[in-house]
């Protein structure tokens, strides 16, 4: 279902009468992540007509959108006022520009899914200052405001944040935008994870920002830290890599300089992107065959996990300040023991991980029981008493396997 804007309440009102169950939805690009919706058939309800840019205040660094709104098409827009929302596309966007394949800002929130940026820009939930949404029943309601320093009521942005559309339908967003840096360059460290390791923790302890710090491997490509600085001043950012390239010279480790070209395409590589996929690659049209998984710890407990021999033959970017990133593989490369192996070892370093993709007729659960499942049921049942949104996907609670 795509309906109008001016049709959107009504028929929300219209399922709630029903009590069908429905699944919210941005441009419907990655429905097939995650757990399977409990109830088939269960109605896609699509935001991808909600895709108009309201208002964009470039002196107060905001911007007001409805959830439709495709990624590419706001920060082309922004761009247009040295602005961007520094956030990362998400994963299997590649260096593709097309509208579908970035996905939505709404579903960009839902999924609550940041990616490397968060290292200097923080995530998703941080650039989110105003929210808008419609609850189960047809109700309408909003929080935040439209500028940075509103900060009064209930906080509905970081509870809608990450929900998987099991809360309500998203769509309005009032975010932060920053200036579009000017000069950007890379660097790509590769040696020995120990010494690796000591450079990282290094970084992290410095006056120096980087905009990306992430631990990057190709499938059995040793790893290697990937990194990316940004400023005004060419110059700053000469000096700010050769203090790096520096440092890890002492650490017996080799630096790659990176040009903004070089380092887009391995930004992009570390999204999903192969200049020859296989046909039967599937990484967006849901096709089976491949592993799709994210990862997070403790940043201190980055090391323990990539020295894990469950990682072997895994293609993976995890941010070195954050702890959180994404790995992949085929099913071949990762049989379903190594996968619970894997998740294991995660909750052993007191982190978690969540399938997002798995090949056909597996049936590993995309998420785990969190300790706090009655407080997240106790939401759930605020929100939507009948229980309608998007059945079997509700963050933190281990959905039941669909028969």
């Amino acid at each position: 279902m795509t309906p109008e804007p001016k049709e959107l309440q009504e028929l929300v009102r219209a399922l709630h009468q029903q009590a069908a169950p429905w699944l919210p939805a941005g441009l419907a690009s990655r429905l097939h992540w995650g757990p399977a919706v409990a109830t088939e058939p269960s109605q896609v309800l699509s935001c991808s007509k909600l895709n108009r840019i309201l208002a964009h205040n470039p002196d107060d660094f905001t911007v007001r959108v409805q959830a439709g709104t495709p990624l590419v098409e706001l920060q082309e827009e922004l761009a247009h006022h040295r602005q961007w929302l520094a956030v990362d596309p998400p994963w299997g966007s590649g260096s593709e520009r097309s509208p579908n394949n970035q996905g939505s800002i709404g579903g960009l929130v839902a999924r609550g899914l940041a990616g490397g940026l968060r290292q200097r820009y923080l995530g998703i939930r941080d650039q989110v200052i105003g929210i808008s949404l419609l609850r189960a029943d047809g109700t309408a309601a909003k929080a935040g405001g439209q500028v940075v320093k509103n900060v009064a009521g209930y906080d509905l942005m970081r509870l809608l944040t990450g929900s998987w559309g099991s809360l309500a339908l998203i769509t309005e967003l009032n975010l932060r935008t920053l200036p579009l840096p000017p000069q950007r360059i890379g660097l790509r460290i590769t040696g020995g994870l120990e010494a690796l390791a000591a450079l990282c923790q290094w970084l992290l302890q410095s006056s120096l920002s980087p905009e990306r710090l992430d631990w990057w491997r190709g499938g059995s490509s040793p790893w290697s830290l990937v990194i990316s600085l940004a400023s005004i001043n060419r110059q700053t950012l000469g000096e700010q890599s050769a203090c790096i390239q520096a440092k890890a010279a002492e650490g017996g480790l080799e630096a790659q300089a990176l040009e903004p070209e070089d380092l887009a395409a391995l930004e992009a590589q570390g999204r999903g992107a192969n200049p020859s996929p296989p046909k039967d690659q599937g990484l967006l049209s849901g096709e089976a065959g491949q592993w799709l998984l994210r990862l997070g710890v403790k940043p201190t407990q980055v090391p323990a996990l990539l020295a894990s021999r469950e990682l072997e033959g895994l293609a993976m970017v995890l941010g070195a300040g954050s702890g959180l990133g994404m790995a992949w593989a085929p099913a071949a490369a990762l049989p379903i023991y190594r996968a619970e192996a894997l998740r294991r070892r995660c909750r052993d370093l007191g982190g978690y991980l969540t399938v997002l993709q798995q090949p056909e007729g597996f049936a590993m659960a995309a998420w785990l029981d969190a300790p706090s499942r009655p407080m997240i049921e106790a939401i759930k049942r605020q929100f939507d008493p009948k229980q309608q949104l998007a059945r079997g996907r509700l963050p933190g609670v281990q959905p039941t396997p669909v028969v």
